[in-house]
């Protein structure tokens, strides 16, 4: 009789009070919507997901595809490659130069020698000398050369090897460049695995939390309708599951998004779905003492070994211009052809030097002389600047190591009070003594604290990972 009366009760408040019965309608209505819409995405990301291609990774598998198809890697060693065919040209000035030089000509008009008869003499015995006016032609109107011709440089010698300095350490720079990249990429797919391991663990408890969301609206749902609670309660309730799915869905586009940079790092198909292995790390890396990292990253870092290299190839500047004082002093030779030139044989031989010097140039050899003295003095004080950074660098880096290390133990004792807490929830819903949503979200609090602990841990990874590619070290 009485759950009659509170029946009757209940349904007089329903439909004698307007404003709950239109709250308790759209509260049922946005409920709808919002199971509809999420099975909608559910659908369309299934369709989606059917058509794309799959792809299981490991850690290792990850770092060698990006070593072979990434794009930054190939423009590396492309650049590797045209610096040492610049060293090549450079070092080509060593040996002589061998060309030849042919020629045709056509002369319009000649001038001959005239000789009138008895020029040379006029006696009764011989008669005139010559008998007859002569005319002795000079060459032809069509002549023919072709010379094969030998420079060797002499003093040249002294800026073709301030060249050749430059152009090595430009290969040397370019190689350094090579390896750090490949360093630089090593870390990177280390990281970009990290991170879309750590959203997946994220999504796994953000989903957990609208689990628990979708729990506790059905309670306050439950409550309302039976008169124990005020509509606004449920309203709260739906809101707060509505933004779990909000979430739950930005959650999922973060990882489409990491997982696309991802394949494109990788020299993937876009849009191919990674299956990543979390039990492939491997283990830490072994770092040496913040004292020797410091000692060490000046002689390994790949930022200061190319500073050291600018040094070198200024150095080679500053020769160059001092060698630009010392003549032009070349040795020729050339053997040679013609036809039709007069007062030359057909072949000969042509041997000799050549020397030119620069009497007046306005000023430019010692302008540029000075100016190649200002670089080296700009790339010395890069170089130092460049180790001061590296050093300072080093040492944050192994501030952050050890405030990680800090950290996993702080989360895993929140870990191990979050694990209680829900296993006593759980009793406690077992014994009726509390509300399925409480251990709901005692649960999904333990799935949120394994997302950071995990999200630590492959923090604490990474750093140590970013210390050995400062190091000159590939992850």
């Amino acid at each position: 009789m009485r759950k009659a009366y509170k029946q009757i009760k209940v349904e007089h408040r329903i439909s004698g009070s307007p404003p709950r019965r239109y709250l308790l309608l759209a509260l049922l209505i946005a409920s709808f919507l919002a199971v509809n819409y999420a099975a909608a995405q559910a659908d369309s990301q299934a369709s989606i997901d059917s058509g794309r291609p799959t792809r299981s990774l490991t850690l290792s598998r990850a770092v060698e595809l990006a070593m072979q198809n990434n794009r930054r890697l190939k423009l590396a060693r492309l650049s590797v490659e045209d610096n040492e065919a610049k060293r090549a040209i450079a070092r080509a000035n060593y040996y002589p130069h061998i060309k030849n030089e042919s020629t045709v000509l056509h002369v319009t008009e000649l001038e001959g020698i005239d000789i009138p008869a008895g020029a040379f003499g006029n006696s009764a015995a011989t008669g005139l000398i010559p008998g007859r006016s002569l005319r002795i032609g000079q060459g032809s109107v069509n002549t023919y050369t072709s010379g094969t011709g030998l420079v060797q440089p002499l003093t040249q010698m002294f800026k073709i090897h301030a060249g050749d300095r430059a152009a090595t350490a430009d290969v040397l720079s370019a190689q350094i460049d090579e390896t750090d990249a490949e360093n630089s990429i090593s870390l990177l797919v280390h990281q970009m695995y990290f991170n879309i391991l750590t959203a997946q663990a994220h999504l796994e408890a953000t989903k957990r939390a609208a689990s628990a969301a979708s729990v506790n609206e059905s309670e306050n749902t439950r409550a309302v309708a039976e008169g124990r609670s005020l509509n606004v309660a449920a309203l709260q309730a739906h809101a707060a599951y509505l933004d779990q799915q909000q979430s739950v869905l930005t959650q999922e586009l973060a990882i489409d998004d990491a997982t696309l940079q991802f394949d494109d790092v990788l020299g993937l198909p876009l849009g191919t779905r990674l299956i990543l292995d979390g039990d492939s790390l491997g283990a830490a890396p072994t770092l040496p003492s913040r004292h020797e990292a410091i000692a060490a990253v000046t002689a390994n870092n790949p930022k200061v070994l190319a500073a050291r290299q600018t040094v070198e190839k200024a150095k080679a500047g500053v020769t160059a211009a001092r060698d630009a004082y010392i003549p032009d002093i070349s040795g020729l030779a050339r053997y040679s052809y013609q036809s039709g030139i007069p007062f030359l044989v057909h072949n000969f031989g042509t041997f000799g030097g050549a020397f030119t010097y620069d009497l007046f140039d306005g000023g430019t050899r010692e302008a540029k002389l000075r100016q190649a003295r200002i670089e080296l003095q700009m790339a010395e004080t890069q170089l130092q600047q460049t180790e001061a950074n590296v050093a300072i660098e080093i040492s944050a880096a192994y501030d952050k190591t050890e405030q990680l290390q800090q950290l996993i133990a702080v989360v895993n004792e929140a870990l191990k009070a979050r694990v209680e807490a829900a296993r006593v929830s759980s009793q406690r819903v077992e014994q009726n003594a509390d509300l399925a949503s409480s251990a709901a979200k005692a649960d999904a609090a333990v799935y949120d604290t394994k997302a950071s602990l995990l999200e630590t841990q492959l923090g604490l990874f990474l750093a140590q990972n970013n210390i050995q590619q400062m190091l000159g070290q590939r992850p």
